[in-house]
């Protein structure tokens, strides 16, 4: 997964290079209670950051997230099948597969090499999204950068890291009511980036369970 001459690097390759190295923070916060909070953070993000300018692609992202959540009530492992199934509800196509060639992004700024074990690594990587290596903002925060970088879809990658995302909180019982503060550029490169990305997701796990509790009060 080598950049060529006049190609921008592989950013692939920097994020499995500092993937393992990345100093992902301790985190000590409240686990959920049962219910839901007020307002589904997920939906209400597809809603105002798609409902506008692509209502029908909203729909179908919106029935994809409810069948990833509907997936991880019952407990399944986040496999590239898995994830396949919600993108050609995406999509609206009858296949998805894994893309065959390499892939750009940010305007041709990044480039996502492919190697034949591309798919293979990728597969392994989701597979720890349950692992108990780290806290579930961590866990949760690696599995969605694993997407952003790996890019195995032709489109819609950002959709399918914020699916994947859902389902990794919703799998341990955490829904969030606020989606949007996760909104921002990421790098393959910046350890420190996906770190607070991280921290981040420990804030808003902890506000939606402190939304919940205060919701069960009144």
């Amino acid at each position: 997964m080598t950049s060529g001459p006049g190609q921008p690097k592989d950013s692939l390759a920097d994020w499995l290079r500092i993937r393992t190295k990345i100093s992902w923070p301790s985190w000590r916060g409240a686990r959920p209670d049962s219910g839901a909070p007020a307002s589904d953070g997920f939906r209400n993000f597809f809603m105002t950051t798609r409902g506008g300018r692509d209502s029908e692609g909203t729909a179908r992202v919106l029935t994809a997230l409810d069948l990833a959540f509907d997936d991880a009530e019952q407990g399944t492992p986040l496999t590239f099948a898995l994830m396949a199934k919600w993108q050609q509800i995406v999509l609206g196509h009858d296949l998805v597969g894994f893309r065959t060639m390499p892939a750009f992004a940010k305007g041709g700024w990044e480039r996502y090499g492919l190697a034949p074990d591309t798919q293979a690594l990728f597969e392994r990587c989701l597979s720890e999204s349950s692992h108990p290596d780290l806290p579930l903002p961590s866990r949760a925060a690696r599995t969605y950068l694993d997407i952003v970088f790996f890019h195995p879809f032709e489109d819609g990658n950002a959709r399918a890291a914020m699916l994947a995302l859902a389902f990794v909180l919703a799998r341990e019982g955490v829904l969030l009511d606020q989606v949007h503060p996760l909104q921002t550029t990421r790098w393959a490169d910046d350890a420190e980036g996906a770190a607070d990305l991280a921290v981040l997701l420990g804030i808003l796990i902890i506000e939606a369970e402190r939304s919940l509790s205060h919701g069960r009060q009144s």
